[in-house]
Formats: structure tokens, C-alpha cells, sequence
């Protein structure tokens, strides 16, 4: 038997299993990073987070140009090499995974190229192209990810039919596209289509677009959403669905009323699944909830003492960063320290403006019956703002009345994905609304919106007349 003895086998090498690989070689540890997939790096730098962030910046660079005539800018009629983007893409991403495994190199992390597959709660067998390869450890973190879920009865088998993974290699442009979906997912690829120039129609099966967003903040990309697409419906499903000719056709419930519409092409954008069958997991002591995701309790730990998991395949918000905290989270444990379990996680949405949000929101303090007091600092009161032509903007706060803490902030607005930083570190370092009026932020820029939402909440607000 060809074996592998090491302290540490990590399984999956995205952002949460090449952070808990290199974590734990920097503590000294012998560790042993399995990919199944010829990149290292995961879903989040191949198939997600990177080429749809690089996407998005040159089709806001195609689109910014086209709309630069409000300010007395004149170019030519802009082009699009479709095959100059996508190399271009591909480019960013080749550089970060290079990188990633010459930093495995250098930490000695040894990388085993193959499909992982438990044996038992402390042998791992991998499926190599030059074989089977087993590996002896001491302690395995999973790290697996998920994928891209696909509903049987959207499975036509059709390459007009697109999860993001193929939406995100754009091989063509479509005329017209369906996005099924009004998550972050399929918001930002229909932004993305629709800054190229297909006809974007988007059905959401529930209320809201961007769910778990406080919808005030949300208002503000669905109107720009309205703008740039054909249709965005709410509160719709797709009934059915069928290749027809050289179309994708759709029949639409909505609320009980069908039509049937025609596509070029349909992405999928329903959420995620787990990649947790086919592990082998039924080896060892590790459970699964009914969605197939793992199990964890206190620092990452299965039902298993040997073997711990991370990021999506342990559910709960499925984000990188979340991933990577959870990894020190795991690394630390295993090697007999006590981490800190507890976290503040903002999320944020790429779209059109912006979107992020960090703590407790309006909605889930309504929901809790929690006591709240919200102040709000509207975007046309920001001198950057309206240098950038985008005052659509706002940034909120969620505060406790009795002590002035602040319980939660949402931003909407250009860079709110950047912005959202402060706002996290103000909710872990527990501080008041007086701690981030007292702080002073340059000026103009739109971080200043956090210190002027504070003073609204004061009531002495130097921009925004006071309500009191």
C-alpha cells in the first residue's frame, strides 16, 4: 500500500482549505493539501468570487464609458472582444492559483493532486492519476465547498442552460437571458450580461430581491436593476421548462396566472449545494443534516474526534471569508489552543450599487421583538458622492437604545463592499455611537457617511437637518 503518514490532511484547497493547510504548517505541523480539481484555490478563486468580481469591473468600465457624456466626456463607440475579456479573466485567475500553490511550496505543504475518499476516521485514500495514494493523519479537516445547485426539473441537459459556472465563462452573449433567481448570485451575472448588451429578465420566487438584506438598503439596486433590465418579477416561479428550437422556453407562474416566454439562454441561480457525497463520510463518525451538510459543533468539530470541517460543506453562510475565519477557527483547536468562536461576519453583494450588511438587521430585530433605534444617512447629503455621479446611496445603523451600542450597519452605495470593514470592527469592539462620531474620517470620501449616520442618530448632524 503506497501510504502517506503527516500530522494534518486538509480535504478541498479553496479559500477555508488552503488557509487551514498553510495555518497549520506555520504552527509547525506536517500537512497534506488534497484537490480534486486541477487549480487550486476552490470554487471561490475559479468558478466565483474573482472572475465574477473581474467581470463585473470590465463591464462597468464597457458600460461607465458609454454613460461618460454627462460629463463631458466623448469616446468612440466602445467595443467588446469577447475573447480578449474572457483571456484577460482567465489571466487573473491562473496568477492568484499560481500563487496560492507557490505558497503551499514554500510553507512545505505537500499537494496531492485527486479525488479524496475516506476510509476510516484516520485514513484518507486518493484517487490519483498515477494511482491510489493513501494517507495516515493524525487529524483531517474537511473543506469541500459546494456547488451550484441544479433542480431536476432544470436539467435539460442543454447548454443554454447555465449554472454560474458556465455563465462565467461567457462563450457567447445572448440576445435574451432568464435568470432564475434574485440572489447576489444571479443579480451580479445578469448585471454582468446586462452591461453586454443581452435583454435581462430576472423571476424571484419570493418578495424580495437579495433576501436576508434589509429592504430599504435593497431599493436602491432594484431600481438601478429595473434600469439596465427587461423585467424583474417577484413573487414568480417557473412551472416548467423546455428546449424548444433553438430557445429555452418558460412557463411562469405568478400567483396562479402562467404565460410561457422564450429564451436564448437561462442561468440557474438557486442556491448551493454541498460537496459532501461520494466522501466516504459513512467510514467514519461524521453526520450529515438532512441537506447533506456537515455537522459541526464547537471549533469545527464533527461527531468525529479526528476529523473537523469548514466553510460551506459545514453550512451556515456560504462566503470565503467566513471559510478562512472558520479554518484559524479549526487549525487552533486541533493544536490545543482555545479560539474564539464567536465572530462578527458582513456580507456583501457586488451588484450595482453595492450592497453590504455586518450584525443584527432591521428585519431580524422586528422579527426577535428586540428593541432597535435606526439612523440613516442618505447618500445625496455626501459631497463624494455626488463627485461620483452616485447618490442613490445610504448607510444605516442599527443601534441599542438604552446603551448606544451598535448592533448592525448596512451600506448601499459605490465601495460599500470596502466600507463595511469599519463597520464590522465598531460591532466586535463593541463600540457606541458616540465611539465612531468621536472618530474623524477624511474628507470627502464616502467613509465619512459612518461618522454622519452616527451624528444623525445624535441629532446634531452637520450635512442632514435634524429631525429634533
Amino acid at each position: 500500500m503506497n501510504k502517506v503518514k503527516t500530522d494534518v490532511v486538509v480535504l478541498g484547497a479553496g479559500p477555508g482549505g488552503y488557509a487551514a493547510a498553510f495555518y497549520a504548517a506555520d504552527l509547525g505541523l506536517n500537512v497534506v493539501l488534497v484537490e480534486k480539481e486541477p487549480a487550486l484555490g476552490g470554487v471561490c478563486l475559479n468558478r466565483g468570487c474573482i472572475p465574477s468580481k473581474a467581470l463585473l469591473h470590465a463591464t462597468d468600465v464597457y458600460h461607465s464609458g458609454q454613460q461618460a457624456s454627462d460629463m463631458g466626456i466623448q469616446f468612440g463607440k466602445a467595443t467588446l472582444d469577447l475573447d480578449q475579456l474572457r483571456t484577460w479573466k482567465n489571466g487573473i485567475v491562473d496568477r492568484l492559483g499560481g500563487g496560492v500553490r507557490q505558497l503551499a511550496a514554500t510553507r512545505n505543504v505537500t499537494v496531492i493532486a485527486g479525488r479524496g475518499y475516506f476510509e476510516g476516521s484516520q485514513l484518507l485514500r486518493v484517487e490519483t492519476e498515477s494511482g491510489q495514494q493513501f494517507i495516515d493523519y493524525d487529524k483531517a479537516i474537511i473543506a469541500t465547498g459546494s456547488r451550484p445547485a441544479m433542480p431536476r426539473a432544470f436539467d435539460l441537459g442543454s447548454p443554454r442552460v447555465m449554472t454560474s459556472t458556465e455563465a462565467l465563462d461567457i462563450q457567447q452573449i445572448p440576445d435574451s437571458l432568464l435568470v432564475i433567481g434574485g440572489g447576489y448570485i444571479g443579480m451580479e451575472l445578469g448585471i454582468v450580461y446586462a452591461r453586454m448588451g443581452t435583454s435581462v429578465s430576472v423571476v424571484e420566487a419570493t418578495e424580495q430581491l437579495l433576501s436576508g438584506a434589509d429592504p430599504d438598503l435593497v431599493r436602491p439596486v432594484e431600481k438601478m436593476a429595473e434600469r439596465m433590465f427587461s423585467s424583474i418579477q417577484k413573487s414568480v416561479k417557473v412551472k416548467e421548462m423546455a428546449t424548444k428550437s433553438k430557445k429555452i422556453e418558460v412557463v411562469l407562474d405568478d400567483k396562479g396566472t402562467l404565460s410561457t416566454h422564450a429564451f436564448d439562454s437561462v442561468l440557474v441561480s438557486v442556491g448551493r449545494a454541498p460537496n459532501t457525497d461520494a466522501l466516504g463520510l459513512e467510514n467514519t463518525d461524521v453526520k450529515c443534516d438532512e441537506k447533506g451538510y456537515i455537522n459541526v459543533h464547537m471549533y469545527q468539530q464533527t461527531d468525529d474526534p479526528n476529523i473537523l470541517a469548514i466553510g460551506d460543506c459545514a453550512g451556515g453562510l456560504l462566503l470565503a471569508h467566513k471559510a478562512s475565519k472558520e479554518a484559524r477557527i479549526a487549525v487552533e483547536a486541533l493544536t490545543g489552543r482555545q479560539p474564539t468562536t464567536e465572530f462578527t461576519v458582513p456580507a456583501v453583494v457586488f451588484t450595482d450599487p453595492e450592497l453590504a450588511w455586518v450584525g443584527l438587521t432591521e428585519v431580524e430585530a422586528k422579527a426577535s421583538k428586540k428593541a432597535i433605534k435606526v439612523a440613516k444617512f442618505p447618500w445625496t447629503a455626501s459631497g463624494r458622492a455626488m463627485t461620483l455621479g452616485r447618490t442613490d446611496g445610504m448607510t444605516k445603523l442599527i443601534v441599542e437604545p438604552d446603551t448606544h451600542r451598535v448592533l448592525g450597519v448596512g451600506i448601499v452605495g459605490p465601495h460599500a463592499g470596502d466600507l463595511i470593514s469599519e463597520a464590522a470592527m465598531a460591532i466586535e469592539m463593541q463600540a457606541t455611537v458616540e465611539d465612531i462620531a468621536h472618530i474623524v474620517h477624511p474628507h470627502p470620501t464616502l467613509s465619512e457617511s459612518m461618522l454622519e449616520a452616527a451624528e444623525v442618530f445624535l441629532g446634531h448632524c452637520t450635512h442632514v437637518a435634524s429631525a429634533r
